[in-house]
C-alpha cells in the first residue's frame, strides 16, 4: 500500500491543500486545524452549519501565519499568529480558551459570511487531550480537528461506496471526507482491523473508525448539500446510531515544542506521497 494523497486544513472547515509531504507532531501534521472560526460567545462555527466556510482558504506560511482568500475576492489577507493576545473563551470539546486573530480577520471573515465571526488560534496543542472515547491514552494531544490528530482514508474504501451508490449518483471525491491521508489500499474497509500502521518511518496507533456528519454531504465544489454519502452509508456501514468512514489515526512520537520550526531535515518525522504503508 501506499500513500497517494496528503492533505492539510490550516484553518478548521476552510478547504483543504494538498502537499506533497508533511512534518508530524504528536497532535497531528504541522500547518493542520491550529485555526478554528467561532461566533462573538466563542462556540465553535463550522461548515456542518454554513457551508460556505468550504468555499474560503487559507494558505499557511513559514511563520505559522496564514494568508485568507476567497475565490475571485480581491487580495488575501495575511494573518500573523496572534502570540500575546489576550485568550478568549471558545467552545471546543476540551479546548478552553484560543487566542483572537484580531479585528482585521474578523471583519474579513464576517463580510464574506455575512454573519458575526471571529478566527482564532491554538497556541498549544499539548494542552488538548485526545478524549479515552476517540481512543486516546495519557499524554496524546490534539489540535482543533474534532476527535483525533489525523484522518486516514482509503481508495479502496470509496471504490467500494462508489459500487454501493445508485448508478445515476456521480463519483464520490474523496475530498468530501477531509482526509489528512489517502492511500490506494487493497482490500476495502481493511483499515477498520488495523491496530498500528507505519507511514513511511513515522509509526502511528489506530484510535478509532470515524463517524460520518451532514458535512459529507456537501459538495467541495458546489457546495450545494446532497444525500449522498450518508444514505449510502446508512445502508451499509451503520451502526452504534452513526456511519462510518475512514480511522483515525494518532502518531506514536516524543513530545516537541508546537512552534518549532519546520524546516526540511532528516530529524524530522515526515510522510510523503508514496510512503508505503504497512499496517498490522
Amino acid at each position: 500500500m501506499r500513500v497517494t494523497r496528503l492533505r492539510i486544513y490550516p484553518v478548521k472547515s476552510f478547504a483543504g491543500l494538498d502537499v506533497g509531504s508533511a512534518i508530524v507532531r504528536p497532535w497531528g501534521l504541522v500547518g493542520d486545524r491550529r485555526w478554528a472560526v467561532v461566533d462573538p460567545d466563542g462556540t465553535p462555527v463550522t461548515a456542518r452549519e454554513v457551508n460556505a466556510l468550504l468555499g474560503l482558504t487559507a494558505e499557511p506560511l513559514a511563520d505559522g501565519g496564514l494568508l485568507l482568500a476567497a475565490p475571485g475576492d480581491g487580495e488575501p489577507l495575511r494573518v500573523d499568529p496572534p502570540i500575546g493576545a489576550a485568550p478568549i473563551p471558545v467552545g471546543h470539546s476540551r479546548q478552553r480558551e484560543a487566542l483572537p486573530a484580531g479585528d482585521e480577520a474578523d471583519s474579513w471573515l464576517s463580510e464574506r459570511l455575512r454573519m458575526p465571526l471571529r478566527l482564532v488560534w491554538q497556541p498549544e496543542p499539548r494542552e488538548r487531550p485526545v478524549n479515552p472515547t476517540h481512543g486516546g491514552r495519557p499524554g496524546d494531544a490534539l489540535t482543533l480537528a474534532d476527535a483525533g490528530p489525523l484522518l486516514l482514508t482509503s481508495a479502496a474504501s470509496l471504490a467500494q461506496l462508489d459500487a454501493w451508490t445508485p448508478e445515476d449518483v456521480p463519483p464520490l471525491d474523496m475530498v468530501r471526507f477531509r482526509p489528512n491521508v489517502v492511500i490506494d489500499g487493497d482490500v476495502p474497509f481493511a483499515e477498520d482491523a488495523w491496530t498500528h500502521l507505519r507511514i513511511g518511518g513515522v509509526r502511528f496507533r489506530f484510535g478509532e473508525v470515524c463517524d460520518r456528519c451532514v458535512m459529507t454531504q456537501v459538495d467541495p465544489v458546489t457546495l450545494a448539500r446532497g444525500k449522498e454519502p450518508i444514505r449510502t452509508l446508512a445502508r451499509h456501514r451503520k451502526w452504534d446510531g452513526a456511519t462510518w468512514f475512514g480511522i483515525r489515526i494518532i502518531p506514536e512520537l516524543e513530545d516537541v515544542d508546537p512552534d518549532a520550526p519546520a524546516v526540511a531535515s532528516t530529524n524530522e518525522p515526515r510522510i510523503m506521497v508514496g510512503d508505503r504503508v504497512r499496517a498490522d
